[in-house]
Order: structure tokens, then C-alpha cells, then sequence
């Protein structure tokens, strides 16, 4: 064996890796793109702030007997880094944030909650003469982290307000009703379900990229710009056939859920809603696939410089970052239109939301901007640097 030949060959083929955009790709930025996005998704990068959760607080006992004993307790639960404590007027605005997504958690404070923490304190050992009382706690059903985390917080201010911290699980007069029970009927699948729908869709990027670059490479969209077709009529023939692609994706993905028992909350409105959102992000996620093609060479390289684009849509958006957020990620994540998705079939499938709130319309506007916005932007790319 002649290592001059050998030599020959590793510079010829360092020399092709060098020149092949595909190749360097997932040997240099996918790895630092993958690395980055894990880090922003798990809380690696960023991780010193961890996700606050924002408790709206209905206090009926206000001007109460003993209505000290509710700023007590709003200030044993304020001591918990993880709380931030908001006063609501009535239960109506309250739960309407909480609804909305605005609020993890809300407290009402009964009107005798006072008067229940006197008998308490004036008679700790002896039961009868203790007047029970109920804090209502309502949970975000969007949060798997609200729905487990948050009760055993308040019952835990709950007893120290009365007891003291060092107690340990005392029998109280005051009771927590939360909806605990709620959360054992909701399988993993329900929480991720809303990202999933966003998850597959994003793929959509990829199928447009390498079919364009091949029909390129094949010589297909030059022969076909010999036509009298004109270049918006071809471009708007690419963009409406990959949109119903899309479309059937999207079917797709409804059904096998259904067909495995997924049932979220809300009527023939909200899945009508829902679909109509994702049918919306795909159309962006074409627009993605005309700017990745319009920058790709060889369908090798469209299928690496897609991941430009899917992993940052997929870690920050879908069910990835939902399940460990943290405050940097949920930043972060309001750049990417996946995150709108999931957010309004978070709305729609798990907190109940009707199509026409605020907050999914909102959702959805942004989408229908960002789609707009990148389907313009890739077709104008591919009309300019697409089909040399």
C-alpha cells in the first residue's frame, strides 16, 4: 500500500466535504444547532430561571373577621420562588385569565376563612370546636407541571400560616378543593398532543425543499419555464399543490389520534378551529421549504439546511419545550409560529377555550402573518435564485 495514494484520496475526499454544503452541515451546525436547542429546551441554557408560575388570588375575607389571616397566608405562598402572587377582584376576571393562560392557578379564599383560623387558634386540639372552611384552587388543565406541582404548594403555605413551617401534616380546619382528580383522568398523550399536531407538519419544510431541488437538479423547472407558463403561475402551482400535501398531513395526524383514543375537550368547533390553525402553520412551513430550496444546491443539502428551520420550530414550539419550560425557553419560543400552535390547541384541548376567545385569535392572526410573511419571502427567493 503506496501512502501517497492514500493520501491522494483523504485530501480528495476532505476536498468534496469541503464544497458539499449538505455534509458540512450535519457534520459542524447541525451538532451545535442540536446541542443549543436540547440546552434551551431542558434548561442547560438558561436554566438559572426557572419557570414561575403566576397565581391569581380571589380573596372573599378581605374585610372579614381575621382577614389578616389572608395576607398571611398570600405571604407564606409569595415566599416560594416558583409563585408569583396577582390579586383578582371577582372569580369571573380570575378565571378568565386562568382560561386564557394567563394565570397557572387561582385561589379563592372563603368568606369564613378567617373565623375558620380563630377557632383553629383558639382551640388547635380540640376539633369540635373548629368551624371548617374550603379554599378553592383551580388548576391551568394546559399544565401537566401546575396541575402536580401547585397543590402540595399551597396546602404546604396553608399549614405553615396556621401551624408554623416546621409543622409537619397537621389536621387543619381549612381544606384545599382542587381538581387533583381532574389530572388523573388526562393520560401524557393529552398534554402533548396539541405540540404533536405542530411536530408533524414542520416536516412539510423538508418534502417541499428536496422536490423542488430535485426537480431542479432533473432539469424539470427549466423546461417547464420554456412554457407559456408565467413564473407566478408556476410558483402559485407549487405553493397550492404542497398546501393540500399539507392538508392531507394534517388529516392524517387528526385521525391516527383519534383512532388511538385521543379525546380532548371541546366540541366539532374546536377541532374545526384546530384544523384550520394547523392547515395555516403548514402553509408557513412551505414557505420554509421554498426558502430552503432556493438556497440548496442538491436535494443532500436542502435536506440538511431544512433542520435550520425544523429544529428550532420543534424544540421551542411543540411538545419538546412544553414539557420541561423554562423562562428562557418560553421567551425564546415566542419567535417561532409552532409555538402559536401549540398554545391555541393548548386553548381548544385541554383549558377549553371557545374558537372565538381572544387568545386563539390572536394565535392565529400571528400565524396567518407569519405565513404570509414566509411564503412571500420564499417564493420571491425561489422566482430569484431557485431555478438556475
Amino acid at each position: 500500500m503506496k501512502m501517497q495514494r492514500v493520501a491522494a484520496l483523504v485530501r480528495k475526499e476532505l476536498k468534496k466535504t469541503a464544497r458539499d454544503p449538505a455534509v458540512l452541515f450535519m457534520i459542524i451546525l447541525f451538532p451545535v444547532i442540536m446541542t443549543v436547542m436540547f440546552g434551551l429546551s431542558f434548561g442547560q441554557v438558561g436554566g438559572g430561571s426557572s419557570t414561575v408560575s403566576i397565581i391569581g388570588v380571589v380573596d372573599l375575607n378581605a374585610e372579614g373577621p381575621g382577614h389578616h389571616w389572608s395576607a398571611d397566608l398570600v405571604k407564606e405562598l409569595a415566599k416560594n420562588d416558583m409563585l408569583e402572587m396577582t390579586s383578582h377582584e371577582s372569580n369571573a376576571s380570575a378565571l378568565k385569565a386562568l382560561s386564557a393562560g394567563e394565570l397557572q392557578a387561582v385561589i379563592i379564599i372563603p368568606e369564613d376563612f378567617g373565623r375558620s383560623c380563630d377557632s383553629f387558634n383558639a382551640s388547635p386540639s380540640n376539633r369540635s370546636a373548629w368551624l371548617n372552611t374550603t379554599i378553592a384552587l383551580r388548576l391551568d388543565k394546559g399544565s401537566m407541571i401546575a396541575m402536580q406541582a401547585i397543590p402540595p404548594m399551597v396546602q404546604q403555605a396553608l399549614a405553615a400560616t396556621l401551624v408554623g413551617p416546621q409543622a409537619g401534616a397537621p389536621s387543619l380546619p381549612v381544606g384545599i378543593g382542587s381538581e387533583t382528580t381532574d389530572a388523573s383522568k388526562l393520560k401524557v398523550f393529552d398534554y402533548v398532543a396539541p405540540g404533536l399536531f405542530s411536530f408533524g407538519a414542520m416536516f412539510m419544510i423538508m418534502i417541499v425543499a428536496q422536490t423542488l431541488t430535485s426537480e431542479r437538479e432533473q432539469g424539470l423547472l427549466r423546461r417547464m419555464a420554456t412554457t407559456p407558463l408565467s413564473a407566478s403561475e408556476l410558483m402559485g402551482a407549487q405553493a397550492l399543490s404542497y398546501f393540500i400535501l399539507a392538508l392531507i398531513q394534517g388529516a392524517v395526524i387528526f385521525g391516527m389520534a383519534f383512532g388511538i383514543g385521543y379525546r380532548p375537550s371541546g366540541g366539532p368547533a374546536a377541532l374545526a378551529a384546530a384544523f384550520v390553525i394547523v392547515s395555516v402553520f403548514s402553509l408557513c412551513c412551505v414557505g420554509f421549504g421554498l426558502i430552503t430550496a432556493a438556497l440548496a444546491r442538491s436535494p443532500g443539502a436542502a435536506t440538511g439546511i431544512s433542520f435550520i428551520f425544523i429544529m428550532p420550530l420543534m424544540f421551542l414550539g411543540t411538545f419538546v419545550s412544553a414539557m420541561a419550560p423554562t423562562a428562557l425557553s418560553s421567551t425564546a419560543g415566542l419567535v417561532v409560529p409552532s409555538h402559536y400552535v401549540t398554545e391555541s390547541l393548548t386553548n381548544l384541548f385541554l383549558r377549553g377555550a371557545s374558537p372565538a376567545s381572544v387568545p386563539v385569535l390572536t394565535d392565529l392572526g400571528i400565524l396567518i402573518a407569519y405565513s404570509v410573511g414566509t411564503l412571500l419571502v420564499g417564493i420571491y427567493l425561489f422566482r430569484k435564485m431557485g431555478k438556475d
